[in-house]
């Protein structure tokens, strides 16, 4: 590729826009990068579409040859260009960038410590020194004089990598050896560790290309976990290993052979059990085994159908059983451990048209209800002798669910809480008497920090179909609804994933300038129940999209903000809503944030050799069936850029991102920039080193969340 063609000529004029502050500035006028366009046709249905920018999609192996193709260097050179545009661009805004950062990760308590929670005679946590980007896990035996025993410390172990995720950590049941998971790519590859407790050493046993998870068997020796297809990264199958051996000598006890579903395995609270776990969009089958057994015959708890979903945990003599088998709002059934087929399902909770059985979990005298009523989540406490009653909340619009309860013989139960404007807290209630402690609220190293300060409301507003649509929202104290207030507006909005309206302390830096913040609960979530998921998805997919534009609107017609102040941000899948919106209602945003966004919809499902394709064809569609086809062409964001105006836009990925692939927004960002008519800002931000999570250190990350932050502050003139 001629590197020519990304010369920068600076300019410097003076100018004011409509969409900033009546002010003049001097700005920086750059060349953008000026992708090639290699014409390719796609047809399908006789519709054939043409694709300027198919060449940026790489293979694994192209990414990960030592020398790179001809091809490899092209995108890699487009890339590069886009960054150093990037940095050319927002270059005024480095001293901002610095400040929010360092604003950001000064209200974090650097020494921090989780709760512990207790584990078959140890108590556990996590905590992190000063200056660290990585956590040590430690734990300490229950008994008086115990010292802290290290098992994995973090920033050692990540001393000299770009990227360093610790996958899950799992102890034996004897409590001497640890196993965890280790992924220096960030494609959610992990390799299995195992070490020595007692002595500190590091087996020989390694597992590659699995999950990150292991699962132990109750004989301390024998461990079950996954193993991903390399060419997908579905988790297809169920591996048994034997500590000592090597991993070629390994057994596979279970493969997914259905390329919609993946496959996970774990013990139930219990440890009496080992369940192995097939999942599909909207169908789930579950295998049991006796722990104490691990080389015994898996049995089918109840054969999969289509539709049918549910998940199982394990009490006494009876398999407990959460399922939407004739429950459109699931409902929790039991059955015995003997007769584990549906026809043998008794209801334990009913299914009810207004509450949405989120979840539960089971104690000695009690069992706990995870529902969500109204749009928020309640936790609901039921003894087996009768008593039944609900934990009470005051915030108007909150997050409430249990958190690390491993105890069966126990009438304390730990949650968690956090509001808009209450800081994550953990509380240990006590089910009989109703008395609660507060064990740990996050600290907001911020002497000018008080809840007090804020001000948190629910609203709901009128969809286009006379729907309600909730909104959480979260400003300073003292606004006034001029109609001119600066307005980020949040959702994601798909996979039935309900937003949470919590804390986070990294917004103050919005909010102590003058920002509201909202999220819209739109329809492609599970916050009003089922119905609300199914209702934004597949051929109603567009409903998602509308909801969000006239969330948008509502919060104008409301005097909160006005086009020229109304900014909005999604990833992922909510990066697919960023880009729908853009090409749907353009006028009404001043920003958007796209987020490793998904936005070549059609062609990624199209095609089954990428990650997450196949099991996803119940969320979206799929377009082999013309009729899905053309309804997802009709809102595929790539699909759809046309030759108009567009507002300020940010976009963000990773070069190995493994869910939304770095060359979806790539593609999007070069037809957008050959495409759109008007003067506003275009710009990605491709890290080279990471995937879809972004950076794994814990201050790391919150650098892009600081330039997303100056890219809005900067559009509406705030420059410190």
């Amino acid at each position: 590729m001629n590197r020519t063609c990304y010369a920068i000529a600076i300019l410097v004029l003076i100018f004011s826009s409509c969409k900033q502050k009546e002010e003049a500035s001097k700005n920086i006028v750059i060349e953008a990068p000026e992708a090639k366009k290699v014409s390719k046709e796609l047809t399908i249905h006789d519709d054939t579409r043409i694709d300027d920018y198919f060449w940026m999609r790489l293979s694994d192996a192209q990414k990960t040859a030592e020398t790179p193709d001809a091809q490899t260097e092209d995108v890699i050179e487009y890339l590069d260009a886009e960054n150093d545009y990037l940095k050319q661009v927002m270059g005024h805004t480095e001293a901002l960038q610095d400040t929010l950062y360092n604003e950001i990760v000064s209200r974090i308590k650097k020494d921090d410590q989780s709760v512990p929670y207790t584990d078959n005679g140890y108590s556990y946590y996590t905590r992190f020194e000063k200056g660290a980007d990585y956590a040590l896990f430690c734990r300490k035996k229950i008994e008086d004089g115990a010292k802290e025993e290290i098992m994995l410390h973090g920033p050692e172990m990540a001393s000299g990598h770009t990227y360093y995720g610790i996958g899950n950590l799992s102890v034996s049941p004897n409590n001497e050896l640890l196993a965890f998971g280790i992924d220096t790519i960030s494609r959610r590859q992990y390799s299995i560790f195992f070490k020595n407790l007692k002595t500190g050493e590091i087996l020989k046993d390694k597992l590659s290309n699995t999950g990150g998870g292991a699962t132990w068997a109750n004989d301390g020796k024998t461990i079950f976990y996954t193993t991903k297809d390399p060419q997908t990264l579905r988790q297809n199958k169920i591996v048994k290993h034997v500590i000592g051996t090597d991993q070629s000598k390994d057994v596979v006890v279970y493969e997914e052979l259905d390329d919609t579903y993946r496959c996970g395995v774990f013990k139930t609270k219990s440890d009496a059990y080992l369940m192995i776990g097939s999942f599909q969009t909207l169908s789930s089958e579950y295998r049991y085994l006796d722990a104490n057994t691990p080389n015994g015959t898996w049995k089918v708890i109840q054969p999969r159908e289509k539709n049918l979903e549910y998940g199982v945990d394990h009490y006494q003599d009876h398999f407990y059983i959460r399922t939407n088998h004739n429950a459109k709002n699931f409902k929790l059934v039991k059955t015995p451990v003997t007769k584990t087929k549906k026809e043998h399902w008794v209801d334990v909770i009913s299914n009810r048209d207004s509450v949405y059985l989120q979840g539960f979990d089971i104690f000695k005298n009690y069992l706990v209800a995870q529902e969500r009523k109204e749009g928020l989540r309640t936790i609901r406490v039921m003894s087996w002798s009768g008593q039944d009653y609900y934990i009470e909340f005051n915030d108007p619009a909150f997050f409430a669910a249990p958190t690390t309860n491993m105890d069966f013989d126990t009438d304390i139960l730990r949650y968690r809480y956090s509001s808009l404007t209450t800081p994550n807290s953990t509380f240990e209630y006590n089910m009989t008497t109703k008395e609660q402690v507060l064990l740990k609220q996050e600290e907001v190293l911020d002497d000018n920090f008080s809840a007090d300060n804020y001000t948190s409301e629910r609203l709901y507003a009128t969809a286009t179909d006379g729907t309600k649509i909730p909104v959480s929202m979260v400003y300073k104290k003292g606004i006034e609804k001029s109609g001119k207030n600066p307005l980020l507006l949040y959702a994601y909005g798909s996979y039935g994933s309900s937003m949470e309206p919590t804390f986070s302390s990294s917004r103050l830096s919005l909010l102590d300038r003058g920002f509201v913040y909202a999220i819209a609960h739109i329809r492609g979530g599970q916050e009003m129940g089922r119905d609300w998921y199914e209702n934004g998805k597949l051929l109603k997919k567009k409903n998602t999209f509308t909801d969000f534009i006239d969330v948008g609107n509502f919060l104008v017609e409301e005097g909160y903000t006005n086009s020229d102040h109304l900014y909005a941000y999604g990833g992922s899948a909510g990066g697919l809503l960023m880009g729908a919106i853009l090409n749907m209602k353009p006028e009404l945003w001043n920003g958007v944030v796209a987020a490793v966004p998904f936005v070549d919809v059609v062609s990624t499902m199209l095609d089954e050799s990428i990650p997450l394709t196949t099991f996803e064809f119940d969320e979206w569609g799929n377009p082999k069936d013309k009729t899905y086809y053309e309804y997802m062409k009709s809102y595929s964001p790539y699909d759809n850029v046309e030759a108009k105006d567009y507002p300020n836009i940010l976009v963000t990925t990773g070069y190995w991102d493994s869910q939304v692939q770095y060359w979806e927004p790539a593609k999007w960002v070069a037809k957008l920039r050959a495409l759109k008519t008007d003067d506003n800002l275009l710009i990605m931000d491709c890290n080279m080193e990471t995937g879809h999570g972004g950076a794994s250190g814990r201050f790391e990350r919150y650098k892009r969340q600081a330039l997303s932050y100056a890219f809005i502050l900067d559009l509406e003139g705030i420059k410190e």
